[in-house]
């Protein structure tokens, strides 16, 4: 008799392989494979037309496909009503009912939704000046914007889908949404996939980044080893010939300088050559994009 026992493990909460999107001539994804655990924060980075959207819609079952994707463990496009339950999104442009009361939409999402908490959402209101009493068309954008966030964050929702959710907010709520998201509402339980431009923003926030570009996926790592996959060198132009010939990505002059970005470049060959400097997330995704389009 085997004395081993079969270790049962969780399904990966988005199992994409190569999905394809055309609109017409326009190709939107292009052959994007990806896997997204549990307990994650992923940020889906790219330029306007990029695919991040059609990325997102793809897997929420809102547009057709080429290729598979499962979402815990479902189809989307055959359960999406039942993947629903455990899946909140929010698109850049929020669309609550604007003839309703602020108190009455929350009686409806109340109703509607079984892991709906109208305290969670309440308390997320408290901070913001939006009365309960007004109806949803009397709001500001930023106040409807801040509505919709409060009610999804009370949610007890398995993945949570971002779409630019702080779009048209100042920068002080756009903080204190993050900051509420880490703090309050992320936990090991639970995946958010958010997109958005405002790099600098949300890379305090995320376990692992995408940046995509004319559909397809051009980096998908953990945050955590960027650092030791990128870096910035800084020479004069005594050694500009020999940091060139070890393959930089990108390549400016800076205050008379010659900037190198390198990937995957050994820092031993490099050190002798300048100073090597970390770079910011924001760094990385315009060197490699650059890099992409050269």
């Amino acid at each position: 008799m085997s004395s081993h026992t079969t270790q049962v493990t969780e399904p990966m909460v988005v199992d994409a392989q190569g999905l394809s999107k055309n609109y017409g001539k326009f190709q939107a994804l292009d052959n994007a494979s990806f896997t997204i655990p549990f307990g994650r924060i992923y940020g889906v980075i790219g330029a306007n037309g990029a695919g991040k959207t059609t990325l997102l819609n793809a897997i929420l079952g809102l547009v057709p496909f080429k290729g598979e994707v499962s979402v815990l463990g479902k189809n989307p496009a055959k359960g999406r009503d039942e993947l629903m339950k455990d899946v909140c999104f929010i698109a850049d442009v929020a669309t609550l009912p604007r003839w309703m009361k602020v108190n009455q939409l929350l009686d409806y999402v109340e109703g509607v939704h079984p892991k709906f908490s109208r305290q969670t959402t309440m308390g997320f209101l408290a901070r913001t000046k939006i009365p309960l009493n007004k109806r949803i068309k009397a709001l500001s954008k930023g106040m409807v914007t801040q509505l919709h966030l409060a009610i999804v964050m009370g949610i007890d929702a398995k993945l949570l889908v971002l779409d630019e959710p702080t779009l048209g907010l100042d920068i002080l709520f756009r903080k204190a949404f993050y900051r509420d998201l880490l703090e309050e509402y992320f936990d090991q339980g639970r995946t958010i996939i958010v997109t958005t431009h405002q790099v600098e923003e949300i890379e305090h926030i995320l376990t692992d980044v995408m940046f995509i570009r004319d559909g397809r996926i051009v980096l998908d790592s953990p945050v955590d080893v960027l650092s030791e996959r990128f870096v910035e060198l800084v020479v004069d132009s005594r050694h500009v010939e020999a940091a060139r010939a070890l393959g930089p990505i990108q390549e400016r002059v800076l205050l008379g300088k010659n900037v190198f970005i390198y990937d995957g470049v050994d820092r031993a060959a490099l050190k002798p050559l300048g100073e090597l400097r970390r770079l910011a997330l924001a760094d990385i995704f315009v060197a490699k994009m650059s890099g992409e389009k050269a």
